[in-house]
């Protein structure tokens, strides 16, 4: 499978929402392009490089497809963009083009079917409930009650302060109650920093 990619200084997750502001031309042509064939594009997260300019000189090789939600002209003239996180992918390969947009060969992930949250799952989900009061992530339209195990490790995986290296390291975990149990181990190890 061929994927565009958009390496960003962020790590997306399946069901989570994030708004991007887009100005290069390589970035509105490649959106223009998934939104004339109604395909994904895959976010990345930057180990070495920057958003901007030439195309990111290291990033990771596991990323969420992004489809894009809503879009419309901000009042800066920018073209402001929500996407939504939906398969996890391997990247196999990639290639930087001449206008230093990258394409990418992936392996989509296996992603479990979503399970009922259990008693254990308590603190985890009321800090997600907690989590919906915040502006931004109000704005988002993110946080309050999940459907399941998967929603709760994505939100929070995707919501909490961890640094980028505990993100992709959770974004690579495929089964939901591993990824839950890594979230409250990392959210431990918070606290006891602070």
């Amino acid at each position: 499978m061929t994927l565009p990619l958009f390496p960003l200084s962020t790590v997306l997750f399946p069901g989570c929402q994030l708004d991007l502001q887009i100005f290069e031309a390589r970035y509105l042509d490649m959106l223009s392009r998934c939104l004339r064939q109604g395909s994904d594009f895959g976010v990345v997260c930057i180990l070495e490089g920057r958003e901007v300019g030439e195309a990111a000189r290291r990033f990771a090789d596991i990323g969420c497809a992004a489809g894009i939600r809503d879009w419309q002209q901000r009042p800066n003239g920018l073209l402001g963009i929500r996407v939504e996180g939906a398969r996890r992918f391997r990247v196999l390969s990639s290639r930087v083009q001449r206008d230093q947009s990258i394409l990418a060969e992936v392996e989509w992930l296996e992603e479990r079917a979503e399970h009922p949250l259990l008693a254990e799952h308590a603190d985890l989900a009321a800090l997600l409930e907690a989590l919906a009061e915040h502006p931004l992530v109000a704005a988002l339209g993110m946080g309050g009650v999940a459907a399941g195990q998967q929603a709760l490790a994505n939100q929070l995986g995707y919501l909490l302060p961890f640094t980028e290296e505990a993100k992709l390291e959770l974004l690579a975990i495929g089964d939901p109650p591993q990824r839950l149990e890594r979230i409250q181990q990392l959210l431990e190890q918070l606290q006891g920093d602070g």
